[in-house]
C-alpha cells in the first residue's frame, strides 16, 4: 500500500497545492492563460514527441489495439447518450456533453506521468497513441454531434474543413505525428535537441497537475447534476472494465498494455469536456462540477485500480 500511496500523493499532491494557491493568492482565472500555453504547446507535446520518436516503429502501429480501446470508450459514450436521450429525455446536445463526462478521461494531463511512474517506460507507447487517437476522435465527435443538435450553425462544409484543421493542426496529433516520422526512418536527433525535449517534458506532468488544480478551485461546485450518479461510476469503474475485457477479449497484447489502457480509462473526467460545454453555451457549471467531484473520488478509485494491477490480476486473459 505504500508504494501506491508514493505514486499517488505527487499526482494528486500537485493538484492539491493548485487548488489552494487559486484558493489564497485570488489570482484570475486570466492569470493562468500562459501556463496552459506552455502546457498545450510546449511541455506535453514534447512529452508525446519523446515517448513516440525513441519507440520501434513496430510497435507504433498496432491498429488492432487503438481500434478496441476506442471501440471500448465509445462502447460507454454509447450508454451514457441512449440513458440520457431516451431515458431521461435530454436534449442531444446535453446528451453529447453528459456521454463526454462519463468517458472523456483526463488522459493528456494526467496520463503519461501516472502511466510511466506506475508501469515503467513499457507503457510509453500504449500511453502515447490512446491519447493521440482518442484526442483526435474526440475532437471529431464533439463538433459534429453539436452540429446534429443545432448548435453549431456552420455549413457542413465549413465544419468538416475546420474539423479537420483543428485535428491536424492540434500540438499533440502534430508532436506524435513528428515522433512517428522520426521513428520510421531512424532519424538521429541532436544532442541539443533530446536535452531540450527532455527539459520540455519532465516538466509536462508538474505543470499540468497544478493548473489543472488551479482550474478546479476557479470553478466552485455550484450544482450537482443528477445525471452524476450514473456518469461518475461510468467514468471511474465502468469505462476501465470496459476497456479491460474488450482487450482481453481481442488478445495478443503484453499485460502492460492492457494496464496502461485500464489506467488511462480509470481517470476522471477531462477539463476539455467543461471546455466543450463552455464553447457551445450547454451544461457548463454541471460539467465543471463532474469534472471536480470524479476528480476527488479519482484518489480513491485509481487507487484500487493501482492495488488490482499491481496484484497481476491484468496479466490474466479472461478470453483464452
Amino acid at each position: 500500500m505504500a508504494d501506491i500511496v508514493s505514486l499517488l500523493l505527487p499526482f494528486f499532491g500537485l493538484i492539491l497545492i493548485g487548488y489552494v494557491a487559486a484558493k489564497v493568492t485570488k489570482q484570475p482565472a486570466e492569470a493562468l492563460g500562459w501556463l496552459n500555453t506552455f502546457i498545450i504547446y510546449a511541455a506535453l507535446p514534447a512529452l508525446f514527441f519523446k515517448l513516440v520518436s525513441r519507440t520501434p516503429i513496430e510497435e507504433l502501429t498496432r491498429v488492432d489495439f487503438i481500434v478496441t480501446d476506442i471501440a471500448a470508450t465509445y462502447a460507454v459514450f454509447v450508454l451514457l447518450f441512449v440513458i440520457g436521450r431516451f431515458v431521461r429525455r435530454n436534449p442531444l446536445d446535453e446528451c453529447t456533453i453528459q456521454s463526454f463526462a462519463g468517458a472523456y478521461g483526463n488522459i493528456g494531463y494526467m496520463g503519461p506521468g501516472l502511466a510511466l511512474l506506475a508501469l515503467g517506460e513499457g507503457a510509453a507507447v500504449p500511453v502515447a497513441l490512446i491519447i493521440c487517437f482518442e484526442n483526435a476522435l474526440h475532437f471529431i465527435v464533439a463538433p459534429a454531434l453539436m452540429a446534429a443538435a443545432g448548435d453549431d450553425k456552420r455549413s457542413p462544409g465549413r465544419l468538416a474543413a475546420d474539423i479537420a484543421r483543428k485535428v491536424a493542426l492540434h500540438p499533440f496529433i502534430l508532436s506524435t505525428t513528428a515522433g512517428f516520422a522520426v521513428a520510421a526512418f531512424h532519424i538521429d536527433q541532436p544532442l541539443a535537441f533530446q536535452r531540450l525535449v527532455d527539459y520540455l517534458a519532465q516538466a509536462a506532468a508538474p505543470c499540468a497537475l497544478f493548473a489543472m488544480g488551479v482550474t478546479l478551485a476557479l470553478r466552485p461546485l455550484k450544482r450537482i447534476p443528477a445525471e452524476i450518479s450514473y456518469i461518475v461510476p461510468a467514468k471511474l469503474i465502468l469505462h476501465p472494465i470496459a476497456v479491460f475485457i474488450a482487450l482481453t477479449a481481442v488478445g495478443g497484447f503484453e499485460p502492460v498494455w492492457i494496464q496502461a489502457a485500464v489506467l488511462l480509462a480509470s481517470l476522471p473526467t477531462a477539463t476539455n469536456v467543461f471546455v466543450i460545454g463552455q464553447q457551445y453555451g450547454v451544461w457548463q457549471e454541471r460539467a465543471s462540477a463532474t469534472i471536480l467531484i470524479t476528480t476527488v473520488l479519482s484518489v480513491a478509485t485509481v487507487s484500487l485500480w493501482l492495488i488490482t494491477i499491481r496484484s497481476g490480476l491484468f496479466s490474466l486473459q479472461l478470453f483464452p
